[in-house]
């Protein structure tokens, strides 16, 4: 028969399992700032139960030496004491909870700032964002295709909780890229992760656009260049006659078999059209100015270029207060490349500025005047 010593053990396990599902409910709400499951609470406190018990039976098992488990007494004691357990367990839950909300309410947390950003507000178990019916494009890049916006237009992206408001913003962005094929987004997010704006352009591809003033590109035919690839430069050489003959220096764009497309003056362009050639790769280290392009053209930022209006918000501003990397400023004086942070800038001045899609929308109305007839921020690639 069960004792009153095993009863009064039994109500002190109940309560600290009843301890720690209020400990665990509190702590639940101030992380998640949600109440912690019932079914979880359930679960903890009837754990806790379940290990009194089997410790008990087998205390009992090394110390007397026989304990009948299956005993009639001994069964209604374990269904006792889970049946209390279960009606525990709701109690506690309920007092965890308020004991977190009143300590998020004595810190005064309702949001996380600084470094840690800006927490999206949400009610669910997930952040949802619903695209707006209207889908602008990016000025100065190609607009992307209609089919794409259409398909894009209302719809609904599921994201993890618990994301700052500048993470959210990068998920979305990387999901438009990457499951859309969007070369670049600009979209402004608010509090509740709501969007206030989005805009898109494609990714300018192909040669054309990335060939300088006075050049032009031209498929030959050729002996593939020694381990020459893409922005290599290169001899090529005429091997019809007697001996070979240098014909020009060019750039290597693309290979394919023994079709190579070459970037060359256009003058030489026309010169080696329709020929065959033996290329001859060159000890070349690309110059400063060709990386840069070449990493510009496959980087979110781009180059924008504003003209300061008069009573502007950057008008007698200096060039620390811009959104972006200022690359340059010309003014009546000429121009100052690499400006430092502390330079004024004035009515007329002309900027040259790294930045990113929605950094370089925001540059243009700072730098439009009042009436807003200042000139769009042209785009560079």
């Amino acid at each position: 028969m069960v004792s009153m010593q095993a009863v009064a053990e039994a109500g002190g396990v109940l309560l600290v399992a009843g301890g720690v599902v209020t400990a665990l409910a509190a702590a639940f709400r101030w992380y998640f700032r949600q109440q912690l499951p019932v079914g979880l609470a359930l679960l903890v406190d009837v754990s806790v139960v379940a290990f009194y018990l089997n410790t008990r039976v087998a205390l009992g098992q090394a110390i007397v030496g026989e304990v009948d488990a299956l005993a009639p007494e001994e069964v209604a004691f374990n269904l006792a004491a889970f049946g209390a357990a279960s009606l525990l367990a709701p109690a506690a839950n309920r007092a965890g909870d308020r004991v977190g909300v009143q300590v998020l309410a004595a810190t005064g947390t309702k949001e996380l700032e600084g470094e840690v950003g800006r927490l999206v507000k949400t009610v669910g178990r997930a952040l949802v964002v619903e695209l707006p019916e209207n889908i602008e494009d990016i000025e100065g890049y190609d607009p992307v295709a209609d089919d794409v916006k259409a398909e894009l237009a209302g719809k609904t992206l599921i994201f993890p909780r618990r994301l700052t408001v500048s993470e959210l913003r990068d998920r979305v962005v990387t999901r438009l890229k990457d499951d859309y094929e969007v070369g670049y987004v600009d979209v402004e997010l608010a509090d509740d992760g709501s969007v206030e704006y989005l805009a898109l352009g494609s990714r300018t591809a192909g040669v054309g656009p990335t060939l300088p003033p006075g050049t032009a590109a031209v498929a030959v035919r050729a002996d593939p260049p020694n381990a020459a690839g893409p922005g290599d430069l290169v001899q090529v050489w005429r091997t019809g006659g007697e001996s070979p003959e240098r014909v020009t220096t060019a750039e290597v764009r693309a290979t394919h078999d023994d079709t190579v497309t070459l970037s060359l003056d256009e003058v030489d362009a026309d010169a080696v059209a329709g020929g065959d050639y033996r290329l001859v790769t060159l000890p070349y280290e690309p110059g400063a100015d060709r990386q840069f392009a070449s990493l510009l053209r496959t980087a979110d930022e781009t180059m924008a270029v504003v003209t300061v209006a008069a009573g502007s918000a950057l008008d007698g501003a200096t060039v620390a207060a811009v959104e972006g990397t200022v690359v340059a400023v010309r003014s009546a004086d000429g121009v100052d490349a690499i400006p430092t942070h502390v330079r004024s800038l004035a009515a007329g001045d002309t900027l040259y500025v790294v930045a990113r899609p929605d950094a370089a929308r925001r540059l243009d109305a700072a730098a439009a005047g009042g009436e807003g007839d200042a000139a769009p921020s042209e785009r560079a690639e």
